[in-house]
């Protein structure tokens, strides 16, 4: 069966003449799912929900590929290249996913660190100094993954090979999403006006943080390194505890968001593999 059964997701695709009018519902879905992740794109969208549009993506995408003709078309229709190719992309993200899902769990646990801190209100700036180095590590280990990915990998385009251009779409989508996943977990580079206490709590006492957005003012992420060195820098941590239970309050709603933010991305993650295994079924067979 020739890979023109089935219809071109828009038309940035190569279309095929044989081409029926009209696509197939899941096809129809998938171009539903992609521009709603888009315009999420485009406004305050919050990376949990985003992750979860992902997780809805994929799960459509799974039904595309259960389909026979899906199957048949990409049995008969795909070379070894366009298979290495796909398996590649997905191999990738899955690399990213990993990158992503190690940063944010050493950040939750800076965040129960620190708590713990507030809470013994103690002078342990060694252990506060210890915590914004394992951020600075964090951030070396992400902005190291950030230069090395490869976007252009995932914007291949493959002919009329309809199939295996909507798979290279999606991949291309969650690439973008992981991108930016891994940008808010590294965060901005501080301002050294932001060093002292009086400055954080500003961005402190009248926030709540309802879920993580790289989209506010001041994200969780920024104001748990602000927090991380306001207390590296004090001489005593009496100033940083004037102030402690909003700083409290801050840090376990902070670890609260970061560990849903996990929950989703290892959603994702199932939904990756599962993606990859079904590809490789098909190829197999």
């Amino acid at each position: 069966m020739d890979t023109s059964t089935l219809n071109p997701r828009n038309s940035q695709h190569v279309r095929s003449k044989s081409e029926p009018s009209n696509p197939h519902p899941i096809i129809s879905q998938v171009d539903e799912q992609l521009r709603r992740l888009r315009d999420s794109e485009a406004t305050s969208s919050s990376l949990c929900h985003r992750l979860g549009a992902l997780q809805d993506l994929y799960d459509c995408v799974d039904k595309l590929l259960g389909l026979p003709n899906s199957q048949q078309a990409l049995a008969q229709g795909t070379d070894k290249e366009v298979l290495d190719d796909l398996l590649e992309g997905s191999l990738m993200l899955l690399d990213l996913c990993d990158t992503a899902k190690n940063g944010l769990l050493q950040t939750r646990e800076c965040t129960h660190e620190l708590e713990s801190i507030l809470r013994r209100k103690r002078g342990e700036i060694c252990t506060s100094s210890s915590l914004q180095k394992s951020r600075k590590m964090i951030k070396k280990t992400i902005h190291k993954a950030l230069k090395g990915m490869e976007g252009e990998h995932f914007r291949k385009v493959y002919g009329s090979l309809t199939i295996v251009n909507l798979i290279k779409e999606v991949e291309a989508t969650t690439y973008d999403s992981m991108a930016s996943l891994l940008s808010f977990i590294a965060g901005p580079k501080l301002p050294s006006k932001w060093s002292c206490w009086s400055s954080v709590s500003n961005f402190v006492q009248p926030r709540r943080v309802a879920c993580i957005s790289e989209e506010t003012d001041v994200s969780v992420v920024e104001r748990l390194d602000l927090a991380l060195r306001s207390a590296t820098n004090h001489q005593t941590n009496k100033e940083f505890h004037t102030q402690d239970e909003d700083m409290q309050n801050l840090l376990r709603e902070c670890g609260a968001c970061i560990k849903e933010v996990e929950e989703e991305l290892e959603g994702l993650y199932r939904f990756i593999i599962k993606t990859r295994v079904s590809l490789l079924n098909i190829f197999n067979n």
